[in-house]
């Protein structure tokens, strides 16, 4: 079984509870007083962590004009959109890191990012980042991975559009180059996610084939995707976060609210801490609830050697008379003596 990974003031590990990133991305809508105010208000929802995105247009693809630069899907939410100009107005200023990143250390959250490539490494290396997140559509980019996992700080990776083998050789990868603490995300890369392509059972899969620490990076509107996935073990959770929907964005339309993602912090760890462990002993309060179960008692006044009926001995609450077992036991016996209605029925009130 894997070991905890230890981030910071927070502990990653199926005996904590879940560790919850609030990601930007391109939220901020290019002002940095927005993001700041996106810090605070999920600082206010108890979330332990907040993740940037560090490329630039040019970092992450080339401003080129041919087909092959433009999203030809109907169904994106950045349908024909260029590439190069997409990125342009998603990307976060990289003069902006420092500020955002001190704004959420003062508010008690860990703050990182995803690197898009390796000079997005060497500038968050500069921030001392905690720990690296891998996105979906990099995490098949050997020379990213290696430049990562040579930090030797903790690695996140989600697994969208990736097999199990790409899975295997990005993994490997990564142990190679000194990666030590890693955690998978189960990630269905579109925007947003059905909950039918979510597929939250390979969670537990996932854990078992790599033996890590794994989590959702969940694009689903609404919380119910997250809380489910804790109860499959999932121990770190992503959500796209934004102020209001409304304002806009290039990630808007899937991100939470603050009041929201306040809502899956708290469901989600109450769904931890309900998960417990295998148990079928009674708990103190349970105990105490015993008086409540059912059991004989007389209803009907009786008198001594009147037989005992179905009309004058039932099973009721609480739980003082002779167990239900022996209801068919009793039945035709006679009462021992008088007997007042309301009295819990016992083997000396029995001939």
């Amino acid at each position: 079984m894997f070991q905890p990974i230890q981030v910071a003031q927070y502990t990653i590990s199926p005996d904590h509870r879940p560790f919850v990133i609030a990601e930007m991305s391109g939220n901020h809508n290019q002002s940095l007083e927005r993001a700041l105010e996106i810090v605070d208000a999920v600082a206010d929802t108890g979330a332990q962590a907040l993740k940037l995105q560090t490329y630039t247009p040019d970092t992450i693809t080339f401003n080129g004009s041919s087909e092959e630069f433009y999203i030809r899907d109907n169904q994106s939410l950045w349908a024909d959109k260029n590439l190069y100009k997409l990125y342009k107005e998603a990307y976060t200023p990289w003069e902006w890191h420092k500020p955002i990143f001190e704004h959420a250390r003062k508010r008690g959250m860990i703050a990182f990012s995803s690197p898009f490539d390796t000079t997005a490494v060497d500038f968050l290396e500069s921030l001392d980042v905690p720990l690296y997140k891998i996105a979906s559509f990099e995490n098949t980019d050997h020379i990213l991975l290696k430049k990562v996992a040579q930090t030797g700080k903790p690695v996140i990776m989600s697994t969208g559009v990736a097999s199990v083998a790409d899975l295997e050789e990005s993994v490997r990868v990564l142990r190679q180059n000194g990666c030590r603490d890693l955690v998978l995300l189960k990630c269905t890369s579109t925007y947003p996610a059905s909950p039918e392509s979510t597929n939250l059972l390979t969670i537990p899969h996932l854990r078992d084939l790599f033996d890590v620490p794994v989590g959702l990076s969940d694009h689903t509107m609404g919380i119910g995707a997250a809380v489910a996935a804790v109860a499959l073990g999932a121990v770190v959770l992503e959500k796209h976060v934004t102020l209001r929907r409304a304002d806009g964005g290039v990630d808007s339309a899937f991100s939470l609210e603050p009041d929201e993602l306040k809502s899956l912090v708290v469901e989600t760890e109450r769904a931890f801490l309900a998960m417990g462990r295998v148990n079928y002993t009674l708990s103190p309060k349970e105990q105490n609830s015993l008086q409540f179960k059912r059991s004989l008692y007389v209803v009907q006044d009786m008198k001594a050697g009147e037989p005992f009926t179905p009309a004058n001995v039932r099973s009721i609450r609480p739980a003082n008379g002779l167990h239900t077992r022996y209801y068919e036991q009793v039945l035709g016996q006679t009462a021992s003596r008088d007997i007042q209605a309301g009295t819990a029925l016992s083997w000396n009130l029995i001939n």
